[in-house]
């Protein structure tokens, strides 16, 4: 994988030194390798698609109003405050494969710089960019998901695998107000995707999650994620008619895990199954924009809205699907699926510190995708380089 010898030169003024210490945890932590995705990461990009193929003009390159500007300037000082070295593998070109690598698993070696090996000042410029990209309730989800990976190794007694600073970030591009760039953010139970072009923002794939969703005791003991996106899902299973949940319901037993989009699973083809939009009431239609508005949330509010807006325009081509029970205290999943946006939500099995064969409210599985071939902002940066050949 060749990367672009200009990047490192952008900043050429690097904060601190990595004293010896750390340089020891970066070796021993999971880092640069091979990765079982590699041969999905090798397919060509096409994006979830249904069995019709890929909609196409979805998307396109336009002004928002909303600045990025503040997101730029944090992602520039976050590099300047790392090592040439950390610099050096921790930024790639924008429209490298490294987009796609990303890996929701615990065991999976890590590109570019690790919140294991930052500094206290270089954790707080890293914290500042998703500060400045991520609402505040999106940006302590992430932060208290970390949290309760240290929650996990300590339950665990396993802190090679599981840890609150075991997540890295890279940078693809060169942050800028009119050239597209992006950052990702990497780690068991959270991974964050973000393409900006312009004043334009695409957050996906992205992935939430907890095993457990609650801290019960230890550090970080009262930390609880998950649990809006799990009650507002019920909230609108309930809302439905004997005949609407007929048409939702795909399966009422669950018996393992559900999601189909998760890691290296970019180029998938997926139906639309479940109950339309066309077919909800206003109040229900209200009660699944809000719970699509939980996941989109997490975006900064400005972009959030620009992405809300463009869920709205296709609300009646809105599918909601459901598998397991329909009470409080039952196991679920839940997929909402538009031309332009995938939800999953999954109560899975336990992994650790202990297995289980069936699915638990402890373990939860999120993620959100942009089919139709906008995932990584690949679409808005196929019409860009049209646009302007390289």
């Amino acid at each position: 994988m060749m990367r672009d010898s200009r990047f490192p030169r952008w900043f050429a003024v690097a904060a601190g030194v990595v004293s010896f210490s750390i340089a020891v945890v970066w070796v021993h932590a999971q880092r640069p390798g091979s990765r079982g995705g590699a041969s999905a990461v090798s397919e060509p990009y096409v994006g979830i698609v249904t069995s019709e193929g890929a909609k196409e003009n979805l998307f396109r390159i336009e002004s928002t109003g909303v600045t990025t500007q503040p997101i730029r300037i944090a992602a520039e000082k976050f590099l300047a405050g790392l090592t040439d070295g950390q610099r050096e593998r921790t930024v790639f070109p924008v429209d490298d494969s490294e987009w796609r690598k990303w890996d929701n698993r615990h065991r999976t070696p890590r590109q570019g710089v690790g919140f294991d090996e930052m500094t206290e000042a270089q954790r707080t410029l890293a914290f500042d960019m998703l500060g400045e990209s991520l609402s505040a309730e999106g940006l302590k989800k992430t932060q208290d998901i970390m949290k309760l990976n240290g929650t996990l190794a300590e339950l665990a007694n396993n802190f090679d695998e599981y840890g609150e600073w075991l997540y890295w970030i890279t940078i693809m591009g060169r942050p800028s107000d009119t050239e597209p760039w992006g950052w990702q953010l990497d780690g068991h139970h959270v991974v964050i995707n973000y393409f900006v072009l312009g004043d334009q923002v695409v957050m996906s794939p992205v992935f939430m999650g907890s095993e457990p969703i609650e801290a019960k005791g230890g550090k970080f003991k009262g930390t609880i994620v998950m649990q809006d996106e799990q009650d507002k899902g019920l909230k609108l299973m309930e809302m439905l008619s004997d005949t609407q949940r007929s048409e939702a319901i795909l399966m009422n037993r669950k018996d393992g895990n559900n999601n189909l989009a998760e890691a290296y699973k970019d180029n998938i083809e997926l139906d639309y199954a479940g109950i339309a939009g066309s077919n909800l009431d206003e109040a229900q239609k209200k009660a699944l924009l809000n719970l699509i508005d939980e996941y989109v949330g997490n975006m900064r509010e400005g972009h959030a809205k620009v992405r809300m807006s463009e869920v709205k325009r296709h609300l009646d081509e809105t599918y909601f699907a459901w598998i397991g029970g329909t009470t409080d205290q039952s196991v679920y999943y839940y997929r909402i699926h538009s031309p332009v946006i995938l939800i999953e939500f999954d109560h899975q099995r336990r992994v650790a510190p202990f297995r289980t064969s069936e699915p638990m409210r402890d373990h939860i599985h999120t993620v959100v995708r942009t089919p139709n071939g906008n995932d990584y902002g690949k679409d808005i940066l196929r019409q860009h380089y049209h646009r302007h050949p390289h």
